[in-house]
């Protein structure tokens, strides 16, 4: 549902007194205060409009049996534009209630195996769209009742806080990156498609919260910025036909550049924090905006030049095996973007096929967690879990780590890489730190996608930016493999990986779901039944055959699985089903777009 003609007049108005002229906001705060306790004092006000909008108007909505879906809706779509005024504070200092007010509308398993129940705005959305269904009444009203507590939580939080200036600019530039990652795509409110007014109405926030900082150097480009960005939002309001090829390009990149460039006039506190997005990264797409690094098991090993030759060596060399005959390369081969061509590969004994697909190893660094089933925080524990496979390489490090003590090239090698082993030995940190060092070299964004988006419009063709434009959108994969990495790591921190439960079938067109229960092997939690890490689909064009049971034989196949509403949409029977089962209704040139996107993708 659009928003009706007023507020949007309104949403515009605000936007040309409060940033077009870039005036200054809150003078109607009594006594000279800090920008910072200014904006803190700000955000409880914008708590309490949330707050009020909730409990004196949607609740009683809600609690009427006369309320009509029109009404609600309305009413919805406000308390989401007010919730969006202060989304960048509340996700940056109060993660664990915002999980609890715009959370996802499944429920979720932790990685203690605690289930958390769906809960806030996301759920209400689904009682309230396609369709309202008036027994679901009780439920919006404990939803609705539950946030107003919310509402609580946040105020004592901010009545009491003490932020710096660093974690203003540090979590408005996260903002900015979430609308680009989250918002535009309708991650949040998929049903009432409202994201695109909701990133104008964070946008705006964000801007009056930096107008409390003139630019040191008297030059004020970051509100020309923001207002640019405003704008284009507010006259571009299809979501299914918004081009976020250009808003990307043509008005946030410049705008995350000039948030960059003003923080640093200020010379604030460097921000500390290890985050796989690096704190200094201008855009999304900077070359050197991930750290590979980030989710080391040892984040005091400094990668060296003489680890990852070693590292090198230690993957392809198959005495790491307990037969001898399989290395990491074996399987992970350079030639097919470290994949191996097949549905799933033999167990190293030749008794059978292993559980799984194999998957490519490039941008792998990026991902918090890893195996289909995230059962490794690590790339180091994921290396260790591999060699010591019995089904997979059969190995031992601790037998591994003597017999290469023993050999006098290896020996030289790790002394080189290691220079303490001369005194204590090779063991897994050195085995499983080499090998990654020399793996976290995979980490490549250099895809004509890339270019793209780094300002060289001739790097797609138009086909292709349709399917970009399409992914983000109306196709819906945006919302599941985030970009840039377009792997299942939720944007802008990428600290959690995402397992959705899809339906993939035992067979192609098969209406048996496959018989891997994925994640629930793990956690033994019902909503993590068949649940699996959604994986990145960079280089896909040349990682077929493709789902962890290799099911599908070509990309074509997989758009048309989505295009259907994965296994639901099939008829197969799951209760759990994290994708909607709704068909997205891709025409053929639709689809044939969103395959030239995809291939976009490649490493060059």
């Amino acid at each position: 549902m659009e928003f009706n003609t007023q507020m949007k007049k309104a949403l515009l108005i605000g936007v040309l007194l409060m940033i077009m002229a870039g005036c200054a906001v809150y003078t109607s705060l009594p006594g000279p205060q800090t920008p910072e306790r200014t904006i803190t004092d700000h955000i409880v006000i914008q708590i309490d409009s949330f707050s009020a909008l909730i409990t004196n108007r949607l609740l009683p909505a809600a609690q009427s049996r006369d309320a009509d879906a029109q009404t609600l809706r309305q009413l919805f779509l406000e308390s989401r534009l007010a919730y969006k005024k202060f989304e960048w504070a509340a996700e940056y200092f109060n993660a664990p209630t915002t999980l609890n007010v715009n959370g996802p509308p499944v429920p979720e398993v932790d990685r203690d195996g605690f289930i958390r129940p769906p809960a806030g705005l996301q759920v209400i959305e689904s009682d309230l769209y396609p369709r309202y269904d008036p027994s679901k009444r009780q439920e919006i009203v404990r939803q609705l009742k539950t946030l107003a507590e919310d509402c609580t939580i946040y105020k004592t939080y901010y009545q009491q806080a003490n932020i710096s200036s660093w974690q203003v600019w540090d979590a408005t530039k996260l903002e900015v990156f979430r609308v680009l990652t989250l918002g535009i795509t309708g991650f949040d409110a998929p049903l009432a498609k409202s994201g695109l007014n909701e990133s104008a109405s964070s946008l705006l926030s964000m801007g009056q919260v930096l107008a409390h900082y003139p630019a040191p150097d008297g030059k004020d480009n970051l509100m020309p910025a923001f207002r640019k960005a405003i704008l284009y939002l507010e006259a571009n309001t299809g979501f299914d036909n918004f081009n976020r090829a250009v808003f990307i390009t043509t008005y946030s990149n410049p705008l995350t550049t000039c948030i960059n460039q003003v923080q640093q006039q200020f010379n604030l506190p460097d921000n500390h924090y290890k985050r796989l997005l690096r704190p200094n990264a201008a855009t999304l797409f900077d070359a050197d905006a991930f750290d590979a690094f980030a989710y080391s098991a040892y984040p005091d090993d400094v990668p060296t030049a003489d680890k990852i030759a070693l590292g090198k060596k230690l993957f392809n060399d198959a005495s790491l095996s307990g037969t001898g005959t399989r290395s990491c390369a074996s399987c992970h081969k350079p030639q097919m973007a470290f994949t191996d061509g097949m549905a799933k590969n033999t167990i190293i004994d030749g008794s059978g096929l292993l559980k799984r697909n194999t998957p490519t190893l490039f941008n792998v660094a990026f991902q918090p967690a890893q195996f289909a089933d995230l059962r490794e925080n690590t790339l180091e524990g994921q290396s260790k879990d591999v060699i010591e496979s019995k089904d997979e390489m059969h190995g031992s490090i601790k037998l591994t780590g003597e017999k290469l003590s023993n050999d006098a090239v290896y020996k030289q090698l790790f002394a080189a890489a290691y220079p303490k082993t001369e005194v204590t030995g090779i063991g897994q940190r050195e085995i499983t730190g080499a090998i990654t060092a020399y793996v976290r070299t995979l980490s490549v964004l250099n895809s004509r996608f890339d270019t793209y988006m780094r300002g060289d419009p001739s790097a797609m063709d138009a086909d292709e930016v349709n399917g970009f434009n399409l992914f983000m959108g109306k196709a819906k994969c945006g919302t599941c493999h985030y970009m840039p990495l377009f792997n299942g790591a939720l944007p802008p921190l990428f600290k959690i990986m995402d397992a959705e439960v899809i339906g993939v079938p035992a067979a192609p067109n098969g209406n048996i779901i496959d018989g891997d229960r994925g994640r629930y092997s793990i956690s033994h939690a019902g909503p993590d039944d068949h649940a699996f890490k959604t994986p990145t689909i960079r280089n896909a064009a040349r990682t077929a055959p493709y789902m962890y049971n290799g099911v599908f034989a070509s990309l074509e196949e997989v758009i048309d699985f989505y295009d259907k509403g994965g296994g639901a949409g099939m008829g197969i029977k799951i209760n759990n089903q994290t994708l909607s089962a709704e068909p997205l209704n891709l025409s053929i040139i639709e689809k044939k777009e969103l395959v030239a996107f995809i291939k976009c993708l490649d490493n060059k």
